[in-house]
């Protein structure tokens, strides 16, 4: 059991040219074939042909020159990670600027989702998974456009680019949310409450939990 107190946020501003990815393991880490300069801890961006990964940013556990192994990305199902197919790009995030005076962050979507399947030899219908609703995660942050986060997160919405929102919280525990964010640098203004701004962060694939 765990409050969210004193949780850090970050955002991914600058990302390293993508490394091709030649060959990936299916494992219970995957190590992934590169030629690269990536040291244990850092973040990367994985595009490739595993889509239960593809869009994720992941933590690199080992790295070598010509190697390095994603932290936590279990490919061990070829049913889900098919084997060959891990082939691909992955880029470092270079810059993290820390977002402050964060009011409030709140997780939308992502619950499961049903479809309801009527069979003619029953009078009862079966419920089968159909994946999971989209995630969204907003963001909401006191008002200060003299503050790094504020230009860093106009640059990534302005410029339509895919970014990380990361959220570190005391124990160690990481929180990654990789897609699209959009600001809105118009803050709220009502009477007796603190300016504040939203960005809202869309997500293109699960979250990724260390």
């Amino acid at each position: 059991m765990q409050l969210p107190n004193n949780l850090a946020f970050a955002l991914a501003t600058v990302f390293a040219t993508g490394v091709n990815i030649t060959a990936a393991t299916n494992a219970t880490e995957a190590v992934c074939t590169a030629t690269n300069t990536f040291a244990a801890g850092d973040y990367i961006e994985y595009v490739g042909g595993w889509s239960k990964a593809n869009g994720r940013v992941f933590r690199v556990k080992v790295a070598t020159a010509t190697s390095f192994t994603i932290e936590g990305l279990d490919t061990s199902d070829v049913s889900l990670f098919p084997a060959g197919a891990g082939t691909g790009t992955a880029r470092k995030v270079t810059t993290w600027v820390p977002v402050t005076g964060v009011v409030s962050a709140e997780v939308s979507g992502g619950d499961g989702k049903n479809v309801e399947v009527p069979l003619l030899d029953s009078d009862m219908p079966v419920m089968l998974p159909d994946g999971f609703s989209a995630t969204t995660v907003t963001l909401t942050t006191a008002d200060d456009k003299t503050l790094p986060h504020h230009a860093g997160l106009k640059g990534v919405s302005d410029g339509v680019k895919l970014t990380c929102l990361r959220g570190m919280l005391p124990g160690g525990g990481v929180l990654l949310y990789a897609g699209y964010c959009s600001f809105n640098e118009s803050p709220s203004l009502a009477k007796g409450s603190v300016m504040a701004v939203k960005s809202i962060f869309s997500l293109q694939n699960k979250v990724v939990r260390y």
